[in-house]
């Protein structure tokens, strides 16, 4: 028998080989286009979801912060954004503006707190604080926020200036965002007398007043202010001077006397620890304010500008 295979039988044969490749190379295009396709659907899926999340962020402001602005118990001025200490009455006003991680804040406070306190003591001012949070949109972070709601927290106590004056004697480095821990202020609220109690430490946890520090935040950025701290006499910039002459415990105490010139000091400061009324809701202020003791306080060979500026 001849091993020769017809022409017309491998002509079949090899047109039938040819078929099934194509028909091979068709299935393997069909199933890489079914897993081309899986693998579309699922970044598509994963981008939708990073969509909605990174709106749900937007939303909610990342933050506590969204939502309505509960000022706390004795707040005065527009908007309720201002925390007084001191008697009302007083002739003058020191209005400072501060930023809980602001180092300078902290010089200045170190500085001043003594003849602030003093001067607020016997009636010559009232001292008006603003809280603002620069340093967190300059450097990222959250203990500007975090420690001005806390020290709102103690303003409802009547306790924001003893408080206050803790969270500056015991600032971290600029840096270090160590005030964004609520544990970490909640720990520091155990240096002032009554005041690390389960309505204070909720209130920390629970960001009661971030909103209400957000608003005043706003307020300082929109008021023109070049940086903290921010120091008025009677609406007059004094530091870290007025006209030719540099701040100084001194100098403060002398632009103080020069304004109240005829004028009689303002009434007693309740005692420590007792509650600043709340404002009227004409915005005008109460009858009085709040005192607090003071820490020892340091020297300042000279003053230095604000260390934060109000861009973020």
């Amino acid at each position: 028998m001849s091993d020769k295979i017809p022409e017309g039988n491998r002509s079949a044969r090899e047109r039938l080989a040819q078929q099934r490749e194509r028909e091979k190379g068709r299935e393997k295009r069909r199933r890489t286009l079914i897993v081309a396709s899986a693998v579309v659907g699922v970044l598509g899926l994963a981008a939708v979801v990073g969509l909605i999340a990174a709106n749900a962020g937007k939303d909610d402001g990342g933050d506590s912060a969204s939502g309505p602005a509960v000022a706390p118990s004795g707040a005065i001025g527009e908007a309720a954004l201002t925390l007084p200490v001191g008697a009302a009455d007083a002739p003058s006003t020191l209005t400072i503006w501060e930023d809980f991680r602001c180092p300078v804040c902290a010089q200045f406070e170190t500085a001043f707190r003594d003849t602030i306190t003093e001067l607020a003591d016997d009636g010559q001012i009232r001292v008006e604080y603003h809280l603002a949070t620069i340093i967190d949109g300059n450097l990222g972070g959250s203990g500007s926020l975090r420690a001005a709601n806390a020290a709102a927290c103690a303003q409802d106590v009547g306790k924001f200036a003893p408080y206050h004056d803790v969270l500056f004697s015991n600032q971290p480095p600029e840096p270090d965002d160590a005030f964004a821990r609520n544990s970490r202020l909640i720990e520091l609220a155990g240096e002032v007398k009554g005041l690390d109690t389960p309505d204070f430490r909720g209130c920390v946890e629970d960001g009661e007043h971030d909103s209400w520090v957000k608003k005043s935040d706003t307020a300082f950025r929109e008021g023109g202010f070049q940086g903290t701290p921010t120091v008025l006499l009677n609406g007059e910039s004094v530091f870290p001077g007025k006209g030719d002459e540099q701040i100084s415990p001194e100098n403060l105490k002398k632009w103080v006397a020069e304004a109240n010139k005829g004028k009689k000091p303002g009434s007693a400061t309740p005692a420590e620890g007792a509650t600043t009324p709340t404002a009227p809701a004409d915005g005008s202020a109460p009858t009085d304010g709040s005192a607090a003791p003071s820490s020892p306080a340091g020297e300042v060979s000279a003053p230095v500008a604000p260390s934060s500026a109000a861009g973020s």
